[in-house]
């Protein structure tokens, strides 16, 4: 693995206030984007819960107990753990799996056996996220095009195709980037939570003695009460919290304060009023298991609700589908996958990006999960074992970060931890029992993407040592080019740019130059870009500039994970520090290993990082390099 340069540390976030309108629109982008997942959750989950696969009576005491655990499993894992804790452990304004990660392999560097355990564990739970993503999609669009059934029995047929056309929709508008998605989408989520809201206060009124689930203690009767079946309604119960660690995915796109105000103000009512709503339904109507959700509504309205429920469960996906874009991103960053364009969306919200090779392969993905699942109850199988241990890995990743890096009472620390991943592990286990009924599904993506990353890692860092060991040291070259003179060798007059992965090595390209065309150039930059584990590094901090010779200059440029790097723009800024560069005159010398395949690493793995590397983006285009000023050199390298 990579060993990502150090960061500062850093304490639990304290982001800038926003304008008041800023934060309004922020907050409404926010209920459209992350919070649309976890509310289209009561589409289906009150009525996998009643299933003959979980062996729960449908009885009024078993309805406020399952009513009761729902409500009491938003309000610790999504408010206590997400909302109140993991949302405090930005990496200045970032969250994620990996940012997540980068916090705390830092506060463990002085640890190397538990800083590289931690970076694995990061680096599985993020293959893991891209597993929800798959199904996140396919199980809320489904779940509310499935409404067409209480409509009319005949429209059952329109169902899976209608699922694939608002699934490709979607797909395609994610070009137009989250902000804009957010706040086309805002006003319908807001709309749907109200609408969840007055459905679910019109029941109660009729049950009020549905209101007793308010009270944890029917939760621990119903759960405790149900013998080895318990993790079989808990699988179930999982459903309800679909979209939480998008939740903190997505905090660089909103920030912290917009995500938090959504919840408590907005989704945590709204949802704990719908799923009550169902529960006080079925005590007066168990007939109504069916589809527990629409039969809420009067049949006169059942088809704009279906309507309104495809809308929402459209909506519902992107907060998976932006948040991979940004763990890709940061992944990319990293040093674990290959470089890819990524676009950013927003001038005025960095972490607004879109990322056209992961939205297609996102696409296959939903597209092969819904014509292999067919319905929402078979995709509410492969739900859930992805995202419970994903929620565990953040928990433990969590610990390191408030007791190593925030300092936090051991106490404090150690209870809050062991606390949550008790519950962690009762969702684990809940969900473990369905891996054969689907929950194969993610895990199988996910260690496909696993070995992807770790590849493509592994296979970077022999790369590295081989042109370590096989390179020239930088500085004795270029001071005996220096004592040699110019008089055998004449110089042109432009600007040479010559990148560099080992800032104290010759680059590849330079030595080609040399001995191909016999030439220097006035100006000789080694260029060598690094990323830290730091999610934006200002633009004060970025430049490191120095003499080698008169001529040869050392620049070596310094991102965060979340940047977009830009040498020209870079280079721009070296004008005070007395390397002046015309764009005009400036030349960008490539070098481009190609891979000879030789013991190392096991034949399959050198056979899949050559062919990653053979398909990653383009250097000049990943560094924002004018195309007609680049010039690529070829190599040949074994690893």
């Amino acid at each position: 693995m990579p060993a990502p340069l150090p960061m500062t540390p850093h304490a639990p976030d304290q982001p800038a206030t926003p304008t008041r309108h800023g934060l309004a629109g922020l907050t409404l982008g926010a209920i459209g984007v992350v919070y649309g997942d976890i509310g289209t959750s009561p589409l289906y989950t009150v009525k996998e819960i009643f299933t003959p696969a979980t062996g729960v009576p449908l009885t009024a005491d078993a309805l406020i107990g399952a009513i009761s655990a729902i409500v009491w499993a938003l309000m610790l894992v999504v408010t206590l753990k997400y909302v109140v804790l993991i949302l405090r452990a930005d990496n200045r304004g970032e969250g994620g799996g990996l940012a997540l990660t980068a916090l705390a392999t830092q506060a463990v560097k002085q640890r190397p056996g538990l800083r590289r355990f931690l970076l694995l564990m990061g680096v599985f739970g993020a293959t893991l996220f891209y597993g929800d993503s798959v199904i996140t999609p396919a199980v809320s669009v489904m779940g509310a095009i499935e409404g067409l059934e209480i409509v009319s029995p005949q429209l059952e047929r329109y169902v899976l195709p209608l699922s694939i056309v608002v699934i490709v929709l979607l797909f395609i508008v994610q070009k137009h980037g989250t902000h804009v998605v957010g706040r086309v989408f805002g006003p319908v989520i807001l709309l749907w939570f109200l609408v969840l809201a007055v459905t679910g206060v019109m029941q109660i009124a009729q049950q009020p003695a549905i209101l007793a689930a308010l009270n944890p203690l029917r939760a621990i009767e119903f759960l405790s009460g149900r013998g080895w079946q318990v993790f079989a309604v808990v699988g179930a119960i999982v459903l309800a919290l679909t979209g939480a660690e998008a939740l903190y995915a997505d905090m660089g796109h909103f920030g912290a304060r917009p995500i938090r105000l959504a919840w408590t103000g907005v989704v945590f009512p709204a949802l704990a009023l719908n799923y009550l709503g169902q529960g006080a339904l079925l005590i007066g109507d168990p007939a109504a298991i069916d589809n527990p959700f629409y039969r809420l509504f009067p049949a006169a309205l059942v088809l704009p609700a279906v309507v309104l429920a495809a809308m929402a469960a459209v909506i519902a996906s992107q907060a998976v589908i932006s948040g991979a874009y940004s763990m890709t991103k940061q992944a990319i960053q990293l040093g674990f996958l290959p470089r890819m364009q990524v676009r950013n969306t927003s001038a005025s919200e960095a972490g607004q990006i879109y990322i056209a090779g992961v939205n297609w392969a996102l696409l296959a993905g939903v597209l092969g999960a819904v014509l292999l699942f067919r319905s929402s109850s078979a995709l509410a199988g492969a739900y859930g074992i992805a995202v419970t241990l994903t929620m565990m890995i953040t928990t433990v990743l969590t610990f390191f970060v408030i007791r190593n890096g925030w300092r936090l009472p051991a106490p404090l620390a150690w209870g809050a931890t062991l606390f949550f991943l008790a519950l962690d592990a009762l969702l684990v286990a809940g969900c473990a029992i369905k891996i054969v009924d689907g929950g194969w599904f993610p895990l199988v993506l996910g260690g496909l993407l696993f070995v992807l990353m770790s590849t493509w890692a592994r296979g970077r860092k022999a790369l590295q040592q081989h042109l370590a060991a096989e390179g020239l040291e930088l500085l004795p070259f270029v001071e005996s080019l220096h004592a040699f003179g110019d008089a055998e060798r004449p110089r042109v007059a432009r600007t040479a740019i010559y990148p560099v992965a080992n800032a104290g090595l010759v680059p590849p390209a330079l030595l080609h130059n040399l001995k191909h065309y016999q030439v220097l150039h006035e100006r000789n930059v080694v260029l060598t870009v690094s990323f830290c584990e730091r999610p934006y590094v200002p633009e004060q901090e970025r430049l490191a500039l120095e003499v080698l010779a008169p001529g040869f200059w050392r620049l070596t440029l310094t991102y965060g994970f979340m940047d977009q790097p830009d040498v020209p723009a870079a280079l721009a800024l070296c004008g005070p520090r007395g390397l002046h560069t015309e764009p005009a005159e400036t030349s960008y010398f490539l070098s481009r290993e190609t891979l000879v395949p030789r013991a190392g690493m096991t034949h399959w793995r050198e056979a899949l990082f050559a062919a990653m590397s053979r398909n990653a983006g383009s250097v000049a285009d990943y560094f924002r390099l004018p195309g007609n000023a680049v010039v690529e050199l070829g190599t040949k390298v074994q690893l």
